[in-house]
């Protein structure tokens, strides 16, 4: 789940990372006799989860005087399609000098990566495209939680030395948080110091708890009904729901179907032993996606039981074609249960993919 930046900015001071004086609010009321040491200026931030911001209209430096009018001018916008409901009110730092640094994880060498550049505010991939030789990385096992001296150095170059601390700060930032992206941009060098201008953090969604954060705010309405369900659940983009039981299986539909030239709505995994009750709530889920023409339910029946597969598809009664293919115990059964019902059950994946396919480049002739 993406941390708002305030909500970084929190977990980056704990940990020592100098960032601005600055609070949150959530209505102008909450401004009253609060910016009186913030100078002539003030930074007023949106906490929105889009990128790109600032060039929206999210960030703004206001005279102190103006700070409430642009508050409300900043709750009453949308930044790209997303409402403000909370602004981070900043002082403005005396800024010399912009850095930019990241940390991730390379997973084609299961080591951490350390991305620094001397040319921070602005998009990486856009460095990255006109001046990649200002772009430098390190890679650093996940067994050290700190960054040994002379990789730094490494990092840094000809920048300052005083950002190295800073860099191992955060990279204990991600370790000990279960990070899957933190990110400083822009990193400065002030008269005052070094400062994380703003923050980006990344959380891997099964360690929420350990933030103590109770809802994944990534998550659609049906991502999180699907999450309360026990799914293994992504919404994509298509016209053909999928539904399975195990990973590969489900992933191997996925594939058939774009190999196939079709496109799949989602990935939903109802895992092994699903009864009536855990397929039908499947598939009114993924019936409830705009745009699904047909459903593929694909699933190999081993602990799973192809009649209770079966009385779960018809239970669910949904207006959608479903397509079915089932394999295993009970698959007598199954079939029977869904013939009796009006429903098709196909003998292999090939052909359930392939005539949900057909399907849905009918439906747009």
């Amino acid at each position: 789940m993406k941390l708002l930046e305030y909500e970084a900015k929190d977990i980056y001071r704990k940990y020592g990372i100098p960032v601005g004086f600055g609070f949150v609010i959530s209505s102008p009321d909450e401004i009253d006799g609060r910016i009186r040491d913030f100078g002539d200026e003030v930074v007023v931030k949106a906490q929105v989860d889009v990128g790109g911001r600032g060039k929206a209209g999210g960030v703004i430096i206001a005279k102190t005087a103006d700070v409430r009018e642009e508050s409300e001018k900043m709750f009453a916008k949308q930044i790209k399609g997303v409402p403000v409901e909370k602004i981070l009110l900043e002082e403005k730092l005396p800024i010399e000098k912009e850095y930019y640094v990241s940390i991730t994880i390379d997973r084609s060498r299961r080591e951490n990566v350390i991305i620094f550049s001397s040319e921070g505010g602005v998009e990486i991939e856009q460095t990255a495209r006109e001046n990649p030789d200002a772009i430098r990385k390190i890679w650093v096992s996940p067994l050290l939680h700190d960054i040994p001296s002379f990789m730094l150095r490494n990092l840094l170059g000809d920048a300052p030395k005083e950002l190295a601390p800073v860099i191992n700060d955060l990279y204990r930032v991600f370790c000990e948080n279960d990070g899957i992206l933190v990110e400083i941009n822009p990193l400065v060098t002030t008269s005052k110091g070094v400062f994380a201008a703003d923050g980006k953090f990344i959380v891997d969604d099964n360690a929420l708890y350990r933030l103590g954060i109770e809802v994944n705010r990534d998550l659609t309405e049906r991502e999180r009904r699907a999450e309360s369900c026990g799914f293994s659940y992504v919404e994509l983009s298509g016209q053909i729901g999928v539904i399975g039981n195990g990973a590969g299986l489900t992933m191997s539909t996925l594939d058939m179907i774009e190999i196939l030239g079709g496109k799949a709505a989602n990935f939903l995994d109802v895992g092994g032993g699903a009864g009536e009750d855990r397929v039908c709530s499947a598939v009114k889920l993924v019936a409830e996606m705009p745009g699904v023409k047909v459903i593929i339910v694909n699933l190999l029946g081993g602990i799973t039981r192809c009649d209770e597969v079966a009385r779960g598809i018809v239970k669910a009664g949904v207006s959608q074609q479903v397509l079915v293919r089932l394999a295993g115990t009970n698959e007598a059964e199954g079939r029977e249960i869904l013939n009796k019902n009006g429903y098709k059950m196909l003998p292999t994946m090939d052909d359930v993919v392939s005539e949900a396919v057909d399907a849905c480049k009918e439906a747009a002739l």
